[in-house]
Parts: structure tokens; sequence; C-alpha cells
């Protein structure tokens, strides 16, 4: 993985994350298996999905050092959204279909 820099007036924010993106990383596989047998999902499918997920979850960035006061979505809320994102990217999906 090449290390991206994002500086802003000189301060490095590449370290600063979005919290969510590893549990939706680690749930996608899950939802995704619910569809096996009428889809079978690409890389742009997946890609979309991810991002969209994060997308329809509040943000939840933090940086080194942060102070973390609440940070816990549930696992259903999570999957939840993995669900409308799945169902949006099949419903438009960016490429044509085969």
């Amino acid at each position: 993985m090449v290390k991206r820099e994002l500086m802003v007036k000189g301060v490095d924010i590449s370290t600063i994350k979005n919290r969510n993106e590893k549990r939706v990383a680690g749930l996608v596989p899950e939802i995704l298996d619910e569809y096996y047998e009428n889809y079978i999902f690409d890389h742009l499918d997946i890609q979309d999905i991810f991002a969209l997920t994060l997308n329809l979850l509040p943000a939840h960035y933090v940086q080194t050092g942060s102070i973390i006061l609440s940070d816990r979505l549930s696992d259903y809320e999570i999957k939840n959204q993995i669900r409308i994102a799945t169902e949006r990217v099949l419903d438009n999906p960016t490429r044509a279909s085969s």
C-alpha cells in the first residue's frame, strides 16, 4: 500500500481516519454473501458499496491522540446501511450488464 501524503498549510492530515472503515470492510463480505446466488459482484461494485456505506453512516474521524467519547454503531446498524448501499449499486450499476 502506498502511503498517501495529504497536507494543509504544512500540516500532515493523512493520518486522520474514519473509524468506520475497518468495521464496514469486515462486515461487507457477510452481506454480499446474502446475494451470492443471484449476483456476482466485481471490484467496482464492491468499491462502490464500501464507499456508499461510509457515506450513509455518520462520520467518525479520529487522529492520533484523539479522545474517543462514543464510537460504537451496532453491527446491525452498519449491516443495514451496507444492504441499502448494495441495493443502490445493484439498481445503478457502474458498468453495462453482461
